[in-house]
């Protein structure tokens, strides 16, 4: 072998070494990533966001990671009282009954109700999960402390009775009980029991339903409708009518929309509300320390669902001080100019800048 053929010999081999230690490090690199994501995925995301903008295929890969990301609770968040702690006698009695009206709604009042027909067919505990006991899942933490209150919609100050009346008349699109009586007294004595340590004004993570940031852009009931079908429909059906129980009286899985689900002047047809309660619920298995969504599925989910037909209630004696009326109340008349659509997907800033600007104004 001459000098030539020596020399590059001497060159091919350094080349091979170089590329090897380059793709060697390359290979280190991914693992490196790939270990560091799975302990830190709101980390990983930003670097890759800053590293690649015009990337399209990071974007999904870092919302999932984003949304199954574990969310933090404080140490001091309530907690529903032990059932050990429900008293003996009559009083623990009619707590008893009034978690069981709570829970199975429709075996006592439903349609084939065993007490009365005066509800659609769901239960309280289809919007107030786990008997109103569970974190952002629309619980009573703090309910029974916050009544007698003035109630913007109706302009009156109510107690919690009526309050619990109007869910009759529209979550469960029935009648109204007569509230002197056992059954929402029974229910009254459950929810001061669950909420029996909490104070008059006193401030509550987890307390109802998470209020989620804004979009700038409206929610989109088609990009919903694609969630919906992938992650919500095994359970609620492909017509969104909800999957009866054994009994056939009750739902395990409430209906979303038609006949036999919440009317259109229902709480969960506000999407502020529905939102924050898809965020943290659903689909099944999701809690707000591990949700399966992102906030912009959760947006476009709430969406889809009440794009859907469902029963009307008129509201026309609904919010009369316009100023009060809430953002997302799809309904006009508006002490604003932006339009019922508007209301009802967003974008909200802009509204909650106008209402604001309509509070603070002199009269």
């Amino acid at each position: 072998m001459d000098k030539k053929q020596k020399r590059e010999l001497i060159k091919a081999v350094i080349f091979i070494t170089r590329s090897m230690m380059m793709l060697s490090l390359i290979i280190v690199a991914c693992i490196a990533i790939l270990v560091f994501s799975l302990f830190n995925p709101h980390s990983v995301q930003k670097v890759l966001l800053k590293s690649d903008l015009k990337s399209p295929v990071i974007h999904p890969v870092s919302a999932t990671a984003w949304a199954s990301a574990p969310r933090i609770i404080p140490s001091d968040v309530w907690k529903s009282p032990d059932e050990s702690t429900i008293p003996a006698g009559k009083a623990g009695d009619m707590i008893r009954y009034g978690k069981a009206l709570v829970t199975c709604t429709a075996k006592y009042l439903g349609p084939q109700g065993s007490v009365a027909h005066l509800t659609n067919g769901m239960n309280c505990q289809n919007c107030h999960l786990a008997g109103g006991t569970k974190l952002f899942g629309n619980n009573f933490a703090g309910f029974i402390a916050s009544y007698p209150k003035l109630s913007g919609r109706s302009g009156k100050v109510e107690p919690a009775s009526e309050r619990i009346a109007e869910c009759f008349e529209r979550s469960l699109s029935g009648k109204v009980p007569d509230t002197s009586k056992k059954e929402i007294q029974s229910i009254l004595a459950y929810m001061k029991w669950i909420g029996k340590d909490v104070k008059k004004g006193q401030k509550l993570f987890g307390n109802s339903t998470e209020k989620l940031a804004f979009m700038d852009k409206p929610a989109d009931p088609d990009k919903g409708k694609q969630v919906f079908t992938m992650k919500c429909q095994s359970c609620h059906g492909h017509n969104g009518e909800g999957m009866l129980a054994a009994d056939k009286k009750s739902y395990t899985y409430p209906p979303l929309w038609g006949k036999h689900s919440y009317n259109d002047g229902a709480g969960m047809y506000r999407m502020t509300n529905l939102a924050g309660f898809v965020k943290n619920n659903m689909p099944f298995g999701a809690t707000y320390q591990s949700p399966q969504l992102t906030n912009e599925e959760a947006w476009n989910v709430a969406a889809f669902i009440n794009s859907q037909p469902r029963p009307h209630r008129n509201q026309d004696n609904d919010w009369k001080d316009l100023k009060k009326k809430p953002i997302d109340f799809p309904f006009g008349p508006y002490a604003d100019a932006f339009s019922e659509k508007q209301h009802k997907y967003g974008p909200f800033k802009p509204i909650k800048y106008a209402q604001k600007e309509l509070t603070n104004k002199k009269s």
